[in-house]
């Protein structure tokens, strides 16, 4: 279970604060065991300073707190705080990313031909970059047309192998698996199944999915397909 330590404190030198965990980051390369650190300000009350440090688990965190490194950070973060900093260790019993989940939608959705889902999922002016077109794709609608155009050559569905998160981006890494029911690229259906991998990269904007790239196995489906020589 993910374990989360929050730290409190107030100090005037912040930017001594910042530069104190600099060190200790350098310190414990290749030892540590946070996962995430985040650091901050309160924006009505400037000397009020919060750190938010994640770990695996809280056997983790005590691995981390063994470290000589974090026993004298602690001590120096002390002599910059004015007072002793308070410290609450929670266990987290939900993480809901939701940006995650709405990239999840999507190839769920493709897959099952919910396409009115696109109208929640995509902001009106969405710009899709994808290797297999000669140009971008633009708008809801052109989404629905590319998604529609694949769900009349093939019957298919999805696996999410992976998904990373970060600021407003969602990096997911899938596998696609297909039967050939209709033409595609010029070529009648085969009755063939095929395979590819891909990943595909969504910035979100309030909640949406505002541009996305794709960079996936063109080129090995073609070659299951006979489209082009092995």
């Amino acid at each position: 279970m993910t374990f989360v330590q929050i730290i409190d404190c107030r100090t005037d030198r912040v930017d001594e604060l910042n530069r104190l965990m600099d060190a200790w980051v350098q310190q414990t390369k290749g030892r540590r065991t946070a996962s995430h650190s985040l650091v901050g300000q309160d924006r009505s009350d400037p000397s009020h300073v919060v750190e938010i440090i994640e770990f695996p688990s809280y056997q983790e965190a005590m691995r981390n707190s063994e470290l000589p490194e974090t026993d004298r950070t602690f001590r120096e973060m002390v002599s910059l705080c004015d007072g002793m900093p308070t410290f609450t260790d929670l266990d987290v019993v939900r993480d809901e990313q939701l940006n995650k989940a709405a990239a999840r939608r999507f190839f769920e959705a493709a897959a099952s031909g919910d396409l009115a889902a696109y109208e929640e999922l995509f902001t009106q002016d969405y710009h899709d970059h994808d290797i297999a077109n000669e140009t971008d794709t633009h708008g809801i609608e052109g989404v629905v047309q590319e998604v529609r155009g694949y769900r009349s050559a093939f019957v298919f569905d999805f696996d999410i192998e992976s998904q990373v998160a970060e600021a407003d981006e969602v990096a997911t890494r899938w596998s696609w698996r297909g039967t050939h029911r209709g033409d595609f690229m010029g070529l009648p259906a085969t009755g063939k199944e095929v395979t590819m991998s891909g990943v595909t990269i969504f910035r979100f904007r309030d909640g949406k999915i505002a541009e996305g790239w794709w960079n996936w196995d063109l080129l090995g489906m073609m070659r299951q397909l006979g489209l082009t020589a092995r």
